[in-house]
């Protein structure tokens, strides 16, 4: 599957309606993101149960916003519309495969239960 690009527009979509989807936010006058999006597009050839989609920070300013994009590349993994993973910095390729064989590995009923208990700790708090 190639990569995919994300707009304000199929954003909310892309991460409800895909188990697994990992953003690498990016933008066209990035060194380090070009370099990067050969790795990204290989890798998304080899993971047909995994979105790979981009953002375009320039001109998606508030989806970059939204997540308090500071530094790029970042790279962003949800699950079941969850981000287990944020990390600015590219990645080598096998770093990412090691992120997503965990991510799938995941028990998430687990870890809406481990995010019910902080939510509510923090509630009391």
């Amino acid at each position: 599957m190639a990569t995919v690009e994300l707009t304000q527009s199929n954003f909310e979509s892309t991460v409800t309606d895909n188990p697994i989807v990992l953003v690498d936010f990016w933008a066209p006058w990035c060194g380090p993101c070009r370099s990067f999006a050969p790795v990204y597009e290989q890798l998304s050839e080899k993971h047909a149960d995994v979105v790979f989609a981009k953002v375009n920070t320039e001109e998606e300013q508030g989806i970059a916003g939204h997540f308090q994009i500071r530094s790029i590349p970042t790279l962003m993994l949800f699950r079941e519309k969850i981000i287990l993973f944020a990390q600015p910095g590219a990645l080598p390729a096998q770093a990412l495969e090691q992120i997503l064989e965990k991510a799938r590995a995941l028990d998430m009923d687990e870890v809406r239960r481990q995010i019910e208990q902080e939510s509510q700790a923090g509630g009391n708090a």
